[in-house]
């Protein structure tokens, strides 16, 4: 940034409260070098997971916080809240080949202030749907020639919001929960020429608790890539219906069923806004979301997500979203290392682990910046002399670029 030189280090702080940059030409920047270097096939849907996460913070001074759910901290049964900032989050969900799993990519965040906020401010209250609206049209402005599917949770199954991405100009395509209970319809029969405004919807269907109970429901076996990484025998089935409620727009969509036959996960629905998609692939790329989850535990755990200490207003806006985009970064910066050497995987008495994480991605990052040969050379014609035997350095390296 400029300031190695600067003698007063308080004025690298600037950079957060004070500086004029926008973050949302960073996080289209950071699309952009996700895409250049980790999108392998420019034919294939690019599938993205948006998610909420509390920022646990307390103080008067932060004036977006509010009170919310803990979901970590919460169960069926037990209800923990917890004051903090609610970040919004959408994720890139690509297969990293050097770790040959699926991975979340954060590459756009935005703070959700409180309602209590927006009512001391004098200004109309905008919901997380309303948010994540805005967040995929970004996106949409962004990759305007790419297909893209979008997966979510129960948050995110809202009529007004499954309708706008639905109808826009370039559709995208929402994945997320479904209720055993919702109202669905036959599409609306053609306009019949009376006077009056047309139909909405048709006739009523049974509700997907019904079709679950009834016995003449056919049930397709199929194997899902499941939340374990291991494939798993479950029994699906599906079909198209218009899911409608008064006063909310009418949404088609496409839902699936999918119940275990063993009896050990419970039986949920899903719901496409888009209706050509397979049943199968729906549920693949629903098991995916779990991801989005993994990467809000790895930026708690190893970049300091919630242990920021600012008080201004603009540094709060802006340190999680960098935080959170430093996830790709260095899983990008670990992708070009890879093509240079194979990055090691550390191992444990306790833990096999046969694969790399991010850990180990941060690991070998902080070895390329913090421990070049220079900085410990004596000479200039022996840069592999330091003061320690090499083995030993060796080991404090390792120990202190694996440290949190």
């Amino acid at each position: 940034m400029g300031l190695s030189d600067e003698p007063h280090f308080a004025n690298y702080h600037q950079v957060l409260n004070r500086a004029v940059w926008l973050p949302r030409r960073l996080s289209e920047m950071l699309l952009a070098l996700l895409m250049k270097y980790l999108d392998s096939d420019e034919t294939q849907p690019l599938v993205f997971g948006i998610d909420e996460t509390i920022e646990r913070r307390w103080g008067p001074k932060i004036a977006k916080r509010g009170i919310y759910r803990d979901a970590v901290r919460s169960s069926k049964s037990h209800f923990v809240k917890t004051s903090g900032l609610r970040w919004i989050s959408l994720m890139w969900l690509t297969k990293i080949s050097w770790a040959e799993r699926i991975w979340a990519l954060p590459f756009l965040t935005v703070l959700a202030p409180s309602e209590r906020y927006h009512e001391q401010a004098g200004r109309q209250h905008k919901k997380i749907t309303d948010w994540a609206r805005q967040m995929i049209f970004q996106l949409r402005r962004w990759l305007p020639h790419r297909t893209l599917v979008v997966v979510a949770d129960y948050s995110y199954a809202a009529l007004e919001f499954l309708h706008a991405c639905q109808t826009m100009v370039n559709p995208v395509a929402i994945i997320t929960r479904l209720r055993l209970d919702a109202a669905l319809y036959e599409p609306a029969p053609p306009p019949s020429g009376k006077v009056g405004r047309p139909r909405k919807k048709g006739k009523r269907l049974p509700t997907l608790q019904a079709v679950l109970d009834a016995s003449q429901t056919k049930w397709q076996s199929v194997k899902v890539c499941w939340y374990d990484g291991q494939t798993q025998l479950m029994e699906i089935t599906s079909q198209t219906a218009v899911w409608y409620h008064s006063g909310k727009p009418p949404v088609p969509i496409r839902w699936v069923l999918i119940r275990d036959p063993q009896g050990v996960y419970e039986t949920i629905a899903l719901l496409s806004t888009s209706l050509e998609l397979d049943p199968l692939q729906i549920v693949n790329w629903f098991v995916q979301r779990w991801q989005v989850e993994v990467t809000f535990g790895e930026v708690r755990a190893h970049l300091g997500v919630e242990t920021q200490r600012q008080w201004s207003d603009k540094a709060i806006d802006r340190t999680t979203p960098i935080l959170l985009g430093l996830f790709s970064w260095i899983t990008l910066a670990a992708h070009l290392l890879v093509e240079r050497a194979q990055l090691s995987i550390r191992q444990a008495a306790w833990y096999v682990k046969e694969r790399p994480t991010f850990s180990d991605a941060l690991s070998a990052l902080r070895q390329q910046l913090w421990f070049p040969a220079a900085i410990f050379s004596m000479s200039a014609a022996e840069p592999d002399i330091v003061k320690i035997p090499r083995s030993l350095f060796d080991r404090l390296a390792d120990t202190v670029c694996y440290s949190t």
